[in-house]
């Protein structure tokens, strides 16, 4: 929650002029702060659409210019210096720009390297974290690699700065890929589809006549978007948990999420796996990967008749399962009896 933190720079009433927020949650309570003349950043659809239900305005980009910024810090360097960068390129020198964040996610750090670049005052700690004003020098004054930009992750795919496996192809997607059969169903859905690069390998698969690329991070689904040029690739910035679509589909491949933040939640696979189940028909297959240790064979033995683990190893395991048959799911092809817990 960022409230104690606002509290503390804001403690007689909102700033005046109008205030950019990069990077509010749909949790944080910004009471400090006046709706009337905020806009927030924020490129996460569950908090987008939470921060919309609550009365605020969202939006994923803006070209404006603004009096005062807030920028919450994310989990990744990268990521936290983009926002910083596109959070100063819409103030004027001068400007306060506040940079709100918890220690796990390298406030300090980030503290460190913006004292040698521009005036740093007003730094507060509360809550396992710190909040600090940044003003805006003249000309300019950030590193020109904090800007974000498209980088290129693997041959002829980019992607931008805090996105999942911004780094590179994603070890677990690179095995479920290996282990997809040479021919699929003919409608799929990419379930946490990221930058792409697996819907990518999926439309190379005989069979396929669409598939849905599902993605909450907007960032990575236009990434997507620029990666994935096949007419038969649909793109939809939506969350992945309560995704629909007019027809049930009769393939899906995903690799789930299971952290919410810092902290690891198999609540997440596990709703990923329920959602797939909604999607496909009856006789629909999903092919899935996991870490090794995510208790995840509960879960599908709920939701699918049919479960094997197809491939892995010390790291991964790769899931094949179908609907057909619910109750009697077991891994590897042995009795349920013997299933793991």
């Amino acid at each position: 929650m960022t409230q104690s933190r606002l509290d503390l720079v804001f403690p007689d009433g909102p700033p005046e002029g109008e205030v950019l927020f990069v990077g509010a949650a749909a949790a944080d309570d910004l009471s400090p702060l006046d709706p009337e003349h905020l806009l927030i950043l924020q490129g996460n659809f569950p908090d987008h659409d939470g921060l919309a239900t609550r009365g605020y305005r969202v939006a994923v980009e803006t070209e404006g210019r603004f009096d005062t910024a807030v920028v919450r810090l994310p989990r990744a360097k990268a990521a936290s210096r983009a926002r910083i960068a596109d959070a100063a390129g819409r103030l004027a020198p001068g400007a306060a720009l506040w940079v709100n964040g918890q220690k796990t996610d390298g406030v300090d750090s980030l503290l460190k390297e913006l004292r040698k670049l521009a005036p740093v005052t007003d730094v507060h700690s509360k809550a396992h974290g710190k909040i600090f004003r940044v003003t805006l020098p003249e000309g300019d004054w950030l590193p020109a690699d904090w800007a974000s930009r498209a980088t290129e992750v693997a041959p002829g795919f980019t992607t931008l700065p805090g996105v999942f496996s911004a780094d590179g192809i994603d070890a677990g997607s690179q095995m479920l890929a290996d282990h997809l059969p040479d021919k699929l169903p003919t409608r799929m859905i990419d379930l946490g589809a990221g930058w792409g690069w697996l819907s990518a390998q999926v439309l190379t698969r005989k069979g396929v006549e669409v598939l849905h690329l599902v993605e909450a991070d907007h960032a990575a689904i236009e990434s997507a978007r620029r990666n994935v040029t096949d007419p038969r690739a649909k793109f939809h910035w939506a969350d992945a948990r309560d995704f629909r679509l007019p027809d049930p589909v009769n393939g899906i491949v995903m690799n789930p999420p299971f952290h919410e933040g810092r902290q690891a939640d198999p609540k997440l696979g596990a709703a990923f796996i329920a959602s797939a189940a909604r999607l496909l028909t009856g006789a629909g297959k999903l092919w899935m990967v996991a870490n090794r240790h995510l208790p995840y064979e509960a879960v599908l033995a709920q939701h699918f008749g049919q479960v094997h683990e197809i491939g892995g190893d010390t790291r991964f395991k790769i899931i094949e399962a179908t609907a057909a048959g619910k109750g009697s799911a077991s891994p590897k092809g042995s009795p349920a009896k013997g299933r793991r817990k």
